[in-house]
């Protein structure tokens, strides 16, 4: 039994659409009415980092939050998501493919370093649009929050202020929970500069509650894994003024509690900055620290985890050009547990398996397993962010498109394989949805190929495709290699509908498909036959 069926027969596999997302809001919900708290809005936070060009994982916190947001919208409250931009942080090296003149600005606020693509009017602003364009095409709802306006308008002040004045007994719980024992030295602060500008440079060694001041002296430190030099000014940094941030040891307590969080869910990486911080709010700010659940980070598919600063980034504005945002929502939303390796590559097979749960949730295939129906299908409506259409769409595998895309001629590919859909009789018309899903699979088709299948034939079944496979790659009429599939079939002692459900499964990684006879023709014999020939060697 695998760990995701195992969670099937738990009973909170049946909590509203029996989905994590689900189950987390049911948490939510039972923990707020303990904590006695007011139900009347429930806010949960995504941080957005401004450090670097935002990817698959950075858009996936907020994805994953917005989830949780739609179940608790589902179980009767209101709630709201609250995207926190990070443009407030220092810049702590220079992501992979930017240019190198950013050196000089390392240790700089984001939001106040030149934007290097002179269309917004900061770094900070620019890869913030970047994420916030990918959460309006996933068509995700949220109340943008800038880290850096927070600061300078004065929103963090009242949390800034109790946590510099119990920077003691931060500094040992600190040590307690990490062993880190720099915050018995230094406040967690990190004061910028007035002459050279930079934060996370200046010592920060004393504050005046009733000036509501840090005093620093610009001393140096490492970031980014290199010593950084300090210009040896000193000065004081108005709290009030946003003269600096909070160290991010301490900062997110301040953010929970400034802005009423009750959920967020972070990486397995920051557990023990959560628990700092979770004490801080519940210790210091006596605000009860949000719900949290933990993810793992998406990594590569050399299993490197996906960073901005190595630069093996799966974009979500590249994905979107290739795919659904349905598909890209189902990654998010699938499963909360263990890591993943994700590519553009897997594109074919998370649309296939889309379109997999919208014949489950229209009812046009069976899942014994309740538990398990009720799990996909509420994957399929958190997809549709609660909005699913009336009736399912035209199904035409994504790997049929793709290799259609293949042989179409550039100067008119789109209406080549809409005519050839229509040929086969895989679909009756060519609707606007169908038409975006070609698209997608033509722009695809130009950086990617397909992998051979891994399907189970059986022994009479790989025999019989073995010797198919013998016969059409040197044919050349469509009809007589639609006659051979039933031949072959029966000099074997297969039925027809078996070996075609075996040749579908193997071109298309679906039982059901077009006219095999004129699609052979239009794609090759010979390239058909070598797929059939690697796929039953696979088998």
């Amino acid at each position: 039994m695998s760990e995701q069926e195992a969670i099937d027969q738990e009973e909170y596999s049946t909590i509203g659409r029996g989905t994590w997302l689900d189950k987390v809001a049911k948490e939510i919900v039972d923990r707020e009415k303990k904590l006695g708290r007011d139900l009347s809005r429930i806010r949960v936070e995504s941080g957005l980092g401004a450090s670097g060009i935002p990817h698959i994982g950075s858009l996936g916190d907020a994805a994953r939050a917005y989830g949780v947001k739609l179940a608790l919208d589902e179980a009767g409250y209101q709630s709201e998501l609250i995207a926190y931009s990070d443009d407030m942080d220092a810049l702590r090296k220079v992501p992979a493919g930017l240019p190198d003149w950013l050196k000089n600005d390392i240790a700089k606020p984001v939001s106040e370093i030149k934007d290097p693509f002179d269309c917004h009017k900061s770094y900070g602003a620019h890869m913030s649009a970047l994420l916030i364009e990918g959460l309006d095409l996933l068509g995700i709802r949220y109340k943008f929050q800038s880290g850096y306006e927070s600061y300078k308008k004065g929103l963090l002040v009242k949390q800034i202020d109790l946590i510099l004045r119990n920077a003691g007994v931060i500094g040992n719980k600190i040590e307690e929970l990490t062993g880190q024992e720099k915050y018995h030295e230094t406040l967690p602060y990190f004061p910028q500069c007035s002459n050279c500008h930079r934060l996370n440079v200046a010592h920060a060694y004393r504050y005046d509650p009733q000036e509501m001041r840090v005093y620093y002296k610009c001393t140096g430190d490492e970031i980014g894994k290199k010593w950084v030099e300090g210009c040896g000014h000193e000065g004081a940094a108005d709290i009030r003024k946003g003269e600096g941030k909070l160290s991010w040891k301490v900062e997110f307590s301040a953010r929970w509690a400034a802005f009423d969080i009750r959920f967020e869910a972070h990486g397995k990486e920051l557990t023990d900055s959560v628990r700092i911080n979770d004490w801080i709010c519940d210790n210091v700010l006596s605000f009860p620290h949000p719900y949290h659940v933990v993810y793992e980070l998406f990594q590569d598919k050399g299993g490197r985890k996906i960073s901005k600063s190595v630069g093996n980034l799966v974009l979500p504005q590249k994905w979107l050009s290739l795919a659904s945002p349905q598909s890209l929502l189902l990654v998010y939303f699938k499963r909360i547990i263990g890591a993943r390796n994700i590519s553009e590559e897997d594109i074919p097979a998370y649309m296939d398996e889309f379109d997999n749960l919208e014949d489950l949730y229209f009812g046009r295939v069976k899942e014994p397993n309740k538990a398990k129906e009720a799990r996909l299908k509420g994957l399929y409506y958190y997809a549709y962010l609660r909005n699913p259409p009336s009736g399912p769409s035209q199904h035409v595998p994504y790997r049929m498109l793709v290799e259609l895309a293949t042989v179409a001629p550039p100067e008119n590919s789109e209406s080549y394989v809409a005519k050839r859909l229509l040929d086969y009789g895989a679909v009756k018309t060519i609707d606007d949805k169908l038409g975006v899903r070609i698209r997608y699979a033509l722009n695809w088709s130009k950086e990617f190929t397909l992998q051979p299948e891994r399907v189970e034939l059986t022994t009479k079944e790989k025999e019989t495709v073995t010797d198919l496979v013998s016969k059409i790659e040197s044919q050349e009429d469509q009809q007589v290699i639609q006659t051979m599939i039933f031949e072959t079939a029966r000099s074997h002692g297969l039925e027809p509908a078996q070996l075609f459900r075996a040749l579908y499964r193997m071109l298309f990684g679906v039982d059901r498909g077009p006219r095999l006879g004129p699609y052979i023709m239009d794609v090759g014999p010979a390239k058909v036959a070598r797929k059939l020939k690697d796929v039953a060697e696979g088998s």
